[in-house]
């Protein structure tokens, strides 16, 4: 008997951003927006943290030691939702734990369109259909509630089995952040049509109003399962440390731990230590967030305003470091330069202006959309010291190695224009 496996491509990010680092280790002078590294020196206590976890080299707990649980659910009851150490699951980062989730809890996935690229991919190797509800115009991250009903309904009329929806709160690609009453009304369609939520938080401490910020924990706390990490707030992303808050009394913990048992085994002991360190949020770590928060902030909504400027739509960035600009009003322009589809935009950006970024058809939007995924997080130096520089800066936009390139940007618009 035969049998047929899963088979995703790699991630479109990882694969682009390998790709360009190549070109530019070539000496190809690439801007480079296409991918979601948070661009920041590790924070000299966390590194210091680390090395005093590094003889820490036996297997600890499958869900994390009771250090770093206590940690992150204290950093949970901080934000309103209040945890105790048994709902916390430390893996090697938050994806691990949202492909577990997404394998373990029951029904098809339904994400919203464009969405972050791997929750797709993460449903193929699960074995699970997705359904996709385009989101709406005021922000990404969630579906647009009419559409996402009408979604729902078509996948069951069609045989399909919702049980899932991943949000991504703020959101990835877009840079925006859901209100409160649009969450809201989210959480009322899968309460009446029983689905669990998996809410990507990973973004939340870079909101740059963090007041504006709503979980659907705090709305359907018996439902939502919340995912977060150290990737990108405190720049951390090849430390591999994520951590997920699930519901109190929830039955998946023993599914999930079994699931982490077999893949994972436990996050590696010294980064617990790291993490520990980290959740516990002392002064410092708050002043390092709130400066990061800050340079995403101001060099995103700089870029923004290059976009907009140059005749681009775009939702104005709420938190991360991500714009998701829509070059419809400049098709006819991009037509006489060859490009009709996102991906040839993106091809056009890169062969003509040496700009990249990450078509949109990458995230599930439509091929023939002119939208793209860029990141802002790249451009805060060419090393640590330009770095720093960025992060203690008043006036980030205006140091010289961001103002170039968003200059380079606003030529390739002015060009663009012109065609």
């Amino acid at each position: 008997m035969r049998t047929e496996h899963a088979f995703v491509e790699p991630s479109a990010t990882l694969a682009a951003n390998e790709r360009i680092r190549a070109k530019i280790e070539s000496g190809v002078p690439v801007l480079h927006l296409a991918f979601g590294e948070a661009g920041l020196p590790v924070h000299p206590a966390i590194a210091d943290a680390l090395a005093r976890g590094a003889h820490d080299n036996a297997y600890g707990p499958v869900a994390g030691s009771r250090a770093a649980r206590e940690a992150a659910a204290g950093y949970f009851e901080r934000r309103g939702l209040p945890t105790e150490p048994g709902q916390i699951v430390f893996a090697p980062g938050s994806k691990a734990l949202l492909f577990a989730l997404i394998s373990i809890l029951p029904g098809d996935v339904v994400l919203p369109a464009p969405s972050w690229v791997s929750y797709a991919a993460q449903a193929a190797l699960a074995g699970k259909r997705v359904w996709r509800a385009p989101i709406g115009a005021e922000a990404g991250g969630v579906p647009d509630p009419a559409v996402l009903e009408l979604v729902l309904a078509e996948a069951r009329a069609s045989g399909g089995s919702p049980g899932v929806l991943v949000l991504t709160l703020p959101d990835n690609p877009t840079g925006t952040l859901a209100s409160e009453s649009l969450v809201r009304e989210v959480c009322e369609l899968c309460e009446a049509h029983d689905l669990a939520v998996v809410s990507d938080e990973i973004y939340r401490d870079l909101t740059y109003e963090p007041g504006s910020f709503h979980s659907p924990a705090e709305l359907l706390p018996d439902r939502t399962y919340v995912t977060s990490g150290l990737s990108k707030s405190m720049a951390l992303g090849g430390w591999r440390i994520g951590f997920v808050r699930l519901p109190e009394r929830s039955s998946t913990l023993h599914a999930l731990t079994g699931f982490a048992s077999e893949v994972w085994s436990s996050l590696a002991a010294p980064m617990q230590h790291a993490a520990a360190f980290v959740l516990d949020e002392h002064d410092e770590i708050r002043a390092h967030v709130a400066a990061s928060r800050n340079l995403h902030g101001a060099t995103t909504r700089a870029a923004h305003r290059v976009l907009v400027d140059g005749g681009v739509e775009c939702r104005p960035p709420a938190g991360a470091f991500y714009l998701y600009p829509d070059f419809e009003p400049l098709r006819p322009q991009l037509a006489a330069l060859g490009a009709h589809t996102g991906v040839e935009l993106a091809e056009l950006l890169l062969d003509r202006f040496e700009i990249a970024v990450l078509a949109g058809e990458a995230f599930g939007d439509e091929p023939a959309a002119l939208r793209f995924r860029m990141a802002t997080s790249l451009l805060y130096g060419a090393d640590d010291d330009q770095r720093r520089r960025s992060l203690q800066s008043d006036d980030p936009a205006g140091l010289p190695w961001i103002a170039s390139a968003l200059e380079r940007l606003r030529d390739a618009l002015a060009e663009i224009r012109a065609a």
